[in-house]
């Protein structure tokens, strides 16, 4: 495993969204023994690019021991099962990665850790958006693509007239760990 860590710049006219002790950019890549793909390649290559231009400093550690991985449960090996990693934002599906948009997560992760209760759309879009002054029906988007994106897994429930809910029968799990 290489770490990649790049001070970065403030730019002069751009307020940070939320404040830093030190502005850091850090990429972490799990590097497998022999040669770097392509991609790989390239990406190492824009890194070095990138401190030699004088806009941050690369420092590289080779060899760092990852830290000792839990055992997968095995709810997680069951098809229908969906596992919610919150600390990492991953979304597996018996055991493989689901990959989602950020509204589609938070969309998910909301009903997730709110079983049995029936929201409305501009509840919806309150507590996930963050606004109200959408449409309503950008709810209904992102429940059909989130559908989509798990197939037969029965997770989200319409409530006609009212919003969405989690499915009763859903087989969900919320890992805040990992």
């Amino acid at each position: 495993m290489s770490v990649v860590a790049i001070p970065t710049r403030r730019h002069p006219g751009l307020r940070p969204t939320r404040p830093r002790t030190a502005p850091t950019l850090t990429i972490t890549l799990d590097l497998v023994p022999g040669p770097l793909s392509p991609r790989l390649a390239r990406l190492v290559q824009l890194l070095g690019e990138l401190a030699e231009s004088g806009e941050g400093e690369l420092r590289t550690v080779e060899n760092v021991a990852p830290g000792p991985r839990p055992a997968p449960s095995p709810v997680i090996a069951e098809p229908d099962h969906v596992d919610i990693l919150a600390g990492s934002r991953l979304v597996r599906r018996g055991g493989r990665v689901v990959p989602l948009t950020r509204i589609e997560y938070e969309l998910l992760l909301f009903l997730a850790e709110r079983p049995r209760r029936v929201f409305t759309r501009l509840q919806l879009l309150s507590s996930v958006w963050g606004y109200e002054h959408a449409v309503a029906r950008t709810v209904d988007v992102h429940v059909r693509r989130l559908r989509a994106k798990l197939p037969g897994a029965e997770l989200i429930t319409t409530v006609y007239g009212v919003g969405y809910r989690l499915a009763d029968d859903a087989r969900i799990s919320v890992d805040h760990n990992r």
